[in-house]
């Protein structure tokens, strides 16, 4: 029986430790050792179909997240065993796949983005619903990271060959009309000129400082609103 790999997670907080999800809807643990890993035999499994994106938390050592084809997220703790160790479920959290997650640093935050072209903000402390929605990008969703020193800034990248910059902290809820389109205010920044648009990672240490890799090349960015 064949099987691949869709996404790898390192966790910071134990070094080595190692999550892999595959096609067949299983997580792996491996845990390192002087000179390779042992892949655990017992694999978290809740999901129903592909993993399409796994993320440690960056606060606590032993939670990590995931989602996946079968439209949930889930919140997992690797101390109980394989078959406990899903601790939350957001069943129906897009209305197509779930692409990919990211942890907030500072606050209870999660980021989605779908196969549905949303990316939707969850609280932790109160997951029977989405804190916020934003509908901009006319393809799937195919990155997302908050900024990680702004809490409420965070970047997404699409599959019509757009990355976008939003501020959850600009509070109006009434949206902009700009060519007759409507522009949620949370929007801050467009950034086009790739195609195939696959990855964006904020730098660390330079503030406002994007890289985004695509099909064509790769950019490095700065812009003037975060």
């Amino acid at each position: 029986k064949q099987w691949y790999q869709r996404r790898v997670a390192i966790t910071a907080g134990r070094q080595g430790y190692l999550l892999t999800g595959d096609c067949t809807r299983h997580i792996h643990m491996w845990t390192p050792r002087e000179s390779d890993w042992i892949v655990s035999q017992q694999t978290y499994s809740a999901h129903g179909s592909s993993v399409e994106d796994i993320q440690w938390s960056p606060n606590e050592e032993h939670v990590f997240s995931s989602c996946s084809t079968d439209k949930s997220i889930r919140v997992w703790d690797d101390r109980a065993a394989a078959h406990k160790a899903c601790m939350i479920t957001v069943p129906n959290a897009h209305e197509s796949d779930v692409n990919v997650i990211n942890w907030n640093r500072s606050e209870p935050f999660l980021v989605s983005g779908g196969d549905d072209g949303v990316i939707k903000i969850w609280d932790l402390r109160k997951l029977d619903s989405h804190a916020a929605l934003f509908k901009h990008h006319t393809g799937p969703i195919t990155s997302v990271e908050w900024h990680p020193s702004d809490s409420s800034v965070f970047g997404a990248s699409g599959e019509d060959n757009q990355v976008s910059l939003w501020d959850l902290g600009v509070e109006s809820s009434e949206a902009l009309v700009i060519n007759d389109t409507e522009v949620p205010p949370q929007l801050l920044f467009i950034h086009q000129g790739q195609e195939e648009i696959k990855e964006l990672h904020w730098h660390p240490h330079i503030e406002g400082v994007l890289i985004t890799t695509s099909l064509d090349n790769f950019n490095i960015f700065k812009t003037i609103s975060v």
